[in-house]
């Protein structure tokens, strides 16, 4: 069974929100492109909300990033922006308007197995964090990985100016 954030570790939560705490203090920055901060619209409140998500993959010519919905399709901001179309994305340094695709499973699968290769010594952790999002042990095979990218949509942010 796949966890929700309450019911993750208090000390993975904590880590989680640190990103947003430098992000809050106008620092985000110091993040480089390791971290974006996402600002959506409520799809039923209408209020501005923001979120900083990991990159998994950024590319500098075109300023696309990809970010990983780690609760899947059920993640507020994953509901927000599919439901109003509306994004923004910055890195610390203001925010741009960006258009947004979710990932189709092929190339969901390259950026994760990117992403293990370019991050080798926190695979082991990754793999166990990432197990428990999905609720079964992810081990990195080809299988294993479609069926994660199944789970947890793969999205890109492109600024639109």
């Amino acid at each position: 069974m796949p966890l929700t954030p309450d019911e993750l570790p208090r000390w993975l939560r904590v880590g989680f929100r640190l990103p947003n705490r430098l992000y809050e203090h106008g620092v985000g920055r110091l993040l480089g492109h390791r971290f974006l901060q996402l600002t959506h619209v409520g799809r039923r409140s209408g209020l501005e909300r923001h979120a900083v998500l990991e990159v998994v993959r950024y590319h500098r010519a075109t300023g696309e990033a990809v970010v990983v919905s780690g609760f899947g399709p059920r993640a507020d901001w994953f509901r927000n922006i599919t439901a109003t179309g509306q994004a923004s994305v910055g890195f610390g340094h203001g925010s741009h308007p960006a258009a947004f695709r979710v990932l189709d499973t092929d190339e969901a699968m390259d950026v994760v197995a990117g992403y293990e290769r370019r991050n080798r010594l926190a695979t082991p952790l990754l793999r166990n964090l990432l197990g428990r999002l999905v609720g079964w042990p992810y081990d990195g095979s080809t299988s294993a990985r479609r069926r994660l990218v199944e789970q947890l949509p793969l999205v890109a942010f492109r600024p639109t100016r």
